[in-house]
């Protein structure tokens, strides 16, 4: 039975990997900060196993790296918002950020590939957003790191597939928690997290190394290569930026 190493699992879009995997016949490691949460989550599959650990931490870190060793999937998936623009975060915030978002899966996907590489199997996904396409604070800018490493692990070692994931929003705690005022974004840009995590899967299986799930994020981030980068700085800070 192939095992899945999920990050960030017990909400959002990792609980929504965690359901799509388990149904495909993996077994799961569940990592996250929250240990309560973990052990309900770890209810709900059979055979799976949980790691309580903190990605912004060294301690963390080195848990998912010993975990990332023995996944035939690394789903690189913890993270979470700012809530400010630059300046308005403190500075010690903005490291925190970079290091789950940026430094956490470097770390886990030189730990995963090695052995995935000996075993001839094996995968890694790692969740940016389509702000990564966008300039979008500091939030925006590790995503575009998370999209940029994982094209080029993906180039580097062609004999082990390694995806950045892009969806725009979606409907999880990821803005409850940043206490951004999400209400006036129109339902048109919504998408599921079930949904997302299905098109990343099709496309991981396709060999792509970038996935954009939903035709209306396709679409926008096609005009956002046409559209001078003056234009899409200034709707892309407007854009889901109320804080409450």
């Amino acid at each position: 039975m192939p095992t899945a190493l999920i990050t960030g699992a017990t909400a959002g879009i990792g609980a929504a990997f965690a359901r799509r995997l388990s149904a495909d016949g993996f077994r799961l490691i569940l990592l996250a900060r929250d240990a309560e949460r973990l052990a309900r989550a770890a209810e709900e599959y059979e055979d799976s196993e949980v790691v309580v650990a903190d990605l912004s931490t060294e301690e963390g870190i080195v848990k998912g790296e010993e975990a990332a060793r023995r996944a035939d999937l690394v789903v690189n998936n913890a993270g979470f918002g700012q809530k400010g623009r630059f300046l308005d975060v403190p500075l010690r915030d903005e490291l925190t950020m970079l290091r789950v978002h940026c430094e956490a899966v470097l770390r886990l996907t030189y730990a995963a590939l090695p052995a995935m590489r000996e075993r001839g199997r094996g995968g890694v996904i790692n969740v940016a957003s389509v702000a990564a396409f966008f300039p979008r604070g500091t939030y925006g800018a590790s995503k575009a790191w998370v999209v940029s490493f994982s094209q080029a692990a993906a180039q580097d070692f062609p004999d082990v597939p390694v995806m950045a994931l892009c969806p725009g929003f979606v409907h999880t705690e990821f803005h409850e928690r940043a206490r951004i005022d999400m209400s006036r974004l129109p339902s048109a840009l919504w998408l599921n997290a079930d949904d997302v995590v299905a098109a990343g899967l099709r496309d991981f299986r396709r060999g792509l190394t970038v996935s954009v799930p939903g035709l209306q994020y396709k679409a926008l981030v096609g005009a956002g290569r046409l559209i001078p980068r003056g234009l899409t700085a200034r709707f892309s800070s407007r854009t889901g930026r109320t804080y409450r």
